[in-house]
């Protein structure tokens, strides 16, 4: 039986707080979290199980959004109607990046921000994350483009920073000359 995992509130003060690092090979309350976090995303991207379990639809979690201080995320990415690929990192962290910076032309939402935000976020276009699987494993993983952005975005959580952080108060919103909008 499914049930939609509760998202904590940007008011919430974990939303804002360093998380600690993971203890590796996981414990099994964080392994079936893990496994939650992906049922809860892919359900929330395919129409019919987002209106009839209620859920908002959201490509990505980082723990700290469900409750649980401790530095994993959870990208669930449709790469192509109806298909998705999963990538769980614990104790991720970024290694190398490209200079070119490209934002989200429709802006970014979040799972615990309730509202609108308007604005372009500057990203990184191109990551180089490592981190651990579940088991312990060292993975190494290279984005592009959206999936950078989601990495960038769920990275931040770890470290307490919200997408809007990145918004330049004085100038929101970028024109195509200034930066690559996706």
């Amino acid at each position: 039986m499914f049930k939609p995992l509760t998202m904590v509130d940007e008011k919430k003060k974990i939303i804002r707080s360093t998380c600690k690092e993971a203890s590796l090979p996981l414990s099994k309350r964080y392994r079936d979290l893990i496994d939650q976090s992906i049922k809860h995303l892919t359900y929330s991207q395919i129409d019919k199980y987002a209106e009839k379990y209620d859920i908002r639809p959201g490509t990505a979690l980082a723990f700290p959004q469900i409750g649980e201080d401790v530095r994993i995320i959870v990208i669930v990415y449709e790469y192509e109607e109806g298909k998705f690929e999963n990538y769980v990192m614990v104790n991720p962290k970024v290694i190398s990046h490209s200079e070119e910076m490209i934002a989200l032309e429709t802006g970014e939402g979040c799972l615990s921000v309730n509202r609108e935000v308007e604005g372009h976020v500057p990203r990184y276009a191109r990551i180089t994350v490592t981190g651990y699987d579940p088991d312990g494993n060292k993975i190494t993983i290279r984005a592009r483009e959206y999936l950078a952005i989601i990495f960038q975005h769920e990275l931040d959580h770890l470290d307490g920073t919200l997408f809007y952080d990145h918004i330049n108060k004085d100038k929101p919103f970028y024109l195509e000359n200034e930066m690559r909008l996706i």
